[in-house]
């Protein structure tokens, strides 16, 4: 066999080789075979985690395209993730892109979850939002924050704890409130001695009650009665009533203008109330007739005062008159 013939099936081996180890790479790769039709989406998020190029997009758990690049904005605030789809995936604006990832520590990937796919079907070269990935970092950080709070309120509890144990269950405050429940147990069973005693007073004390409560409801009827009595009564007689009421009225007025005439001096009593002559002559009439009312009261109708006599003058005897 030849040289030249040895080196043409040497080249031709590994060029077999080379193509096999190709196609497996793309085979177990998680992209896809360039030859295939495909669209391009563009992920625009904050942060993308660990995708790299070559990472895997799936739909519903189905590979259905890959990551082709991966391209930070000039902003500095957003990423911009390029996806390239199979031509044959459709898919819903209203879908939901999540960067996942495959395990506790495994690869991540771009997930594509289907909502009620009522929106438009996405177009080469859209722009969609993605959500960001699951930081485990980020969590710790926020455990740790977390667990430094706890750490604190546990501190409090504990010391709230000690004053608890310090201030009521300190030896003076058990025994008053060992006193305090002593004393509302002899509380309850008073009151309930109280209440057992009302029971038999409201047991032995039935009929009167009853009694009472009977002649309430007849003492009630009989108001009643009498309470229409009198509404009829006044209104059958509120002619009379009302004549009474006048009359009363023109009384109350002859009484005011006869008083206004009196202290105005008209007539014989004003007269006399005014005039100061006839109001000494007055006076002194009232003193003898309550000095002859007297006399008659103490001497009688027939007396009459004797008229004194006047006495001799005593003659002088030895000089001195007796």
């Amino acid at each position: 066999m030849s040289e030249r013939r040895v080196e043409w099936k040497v080249g031709l081996f590994i060029f077999v080789c080379l193509a096999v180890l190709a196609g497996l790479v793309i085979l177990f790769s998680k992209g896809f075979s360039p030859l295939r039709q495909s669209y391009t989406l563009k992920l625009r998020t904050t942060n993308v985690g660990f995708i790299i190029p070559g990472a895997g997009v799936r739909e519903a758990g189905v590979p259905v395209g890959s990551v082709e690049r991966v391209a930070l904005e000039p902003d500095g605030k957003s990423v911009v993730i390029y996806l390239r789809i199979l031509a044959q995936c459709r898919i819903h604006r209203d879908a939901k892109f999540i960067i996942e990832q495959i395990g506790f520590l495994g690869d991540q990937f771009i997930s594509i979850v289907p909502q009620l796919n009522v929106g438009p079907i996405l177009q080469d070269g859209d722009e969609i939002t993605c959500e960001e990935p699951f930081n485990l970092q980020e969590v710790a950080r926020s455990s740790v924050g977390l667990i430094r709070r706890v750490d604190q309120t546990v501190e409090k509890l504990d010391r709230a704890v000690s004053r608890v144990d310090q201030i009521l269950l300190a030896e003076p405050n058990l025994v008053n409130t060992t006193n305090a429940i002593a004393n509302l147990r002899l509380l309850s069973e008073r009151a309930f001695t109280t209440v057992d005693n009302f029971e038999r007073l409201v047991i032995t004390n039935v009929i009167p009650v009853s009694t009472v409560v009977s002649n309430l409801a007849h003492f009630s009827v009989e108001l009643s009665l009498l309470s229409d009595d009198l509404r009829t009564l006044v209104e059958t007689n509120k002619p009379s009533v009302t004549s009474a009421v006048k009359n009363i009225e023109q009384a109350a007025a002859s009484v005011d203008m006869l008083l206004t005439d009196l202290q105005a001096g008209k007539g014989l009593a004003g007269f006399l109330l005014k005039d100061e002559q006839t109001k000494e002559q007055m006076a002194a009439l009232m003193n003898n007739l309550v000095t002859l009312s007297s006399n008659l009261n103490k001497y009688g109708l027939l007396y009459k005062p004797k008229r004194p006599r006047d006495r001799e003058p005593y003659p002088r005897v030895g000089g001195r008159q007796p």
